[in-house]
């Protein structure tokens, strides 16, 4: 099994500060699924706005760290897309079960469905603790920069 820190991570993404929203994958299993971690502080920017009385994860970018998850998880354990940039293409069966507060961990949990012709589809599972928090499949597909 594979692990990557955040320095990793940006091997393998090209995201940065404000927008890379994973801060470490474990139990990368080729071909078959990755856990994903993100730290979720009050000093996140999306919090300034969303709400500033009642702070909560927008949940859009709850599915971006999935996203993020399934991208670096491909890169890392596939040499072929190393170098590329991964496109989302779409969401489907998208499941918003709890709010993500300041002070939460994300465990965002990938799994390989399918990949044919370049398209990759996962299903994620966002959880706080033992709770699902939010649940989608998801479709990339890496192009080059």
């Amino acid at each position: 099994m594979i692990n990557l820190d955040t320095m990793d991570i940006m091997k393998v993404l090209p995201h940065r500060y404000p927008f890379l929203l994973v801060d470490r994958l474990e139990e990368i299993e080729e071909g078959v699924k990755c856990i994903g971690y993100k730290n979720v502080t009050i000093n996140e920017p999306f919090f300034q706005g969303h709400f500033p009385d009642h702070p909560i994860m927008p949940g859009v970018l709850i599915l971006e760290a999935m996203a993020q998850v399934g991208g670096a998880y491909v890169a890392a354990s596939n040499t072929e897309n190393q170098g590329k940039v991964t496109y989302f293409v779409g969401l489907d069966k998208v499941r918003f079960r709890k709010p993500v507060r300041p002070g939460d961990q994300l465990r965002l949990e990938v799994e390989l469905l399918s990949s044919r012709r370049g398209i990759y589809v996962f299903f994620g599972r966002a959880y706080v603790g033992d709770s699902l928090v939010t649940e989608a499949e998801l479709k990339a597909t890496f192009v080059d920069k």
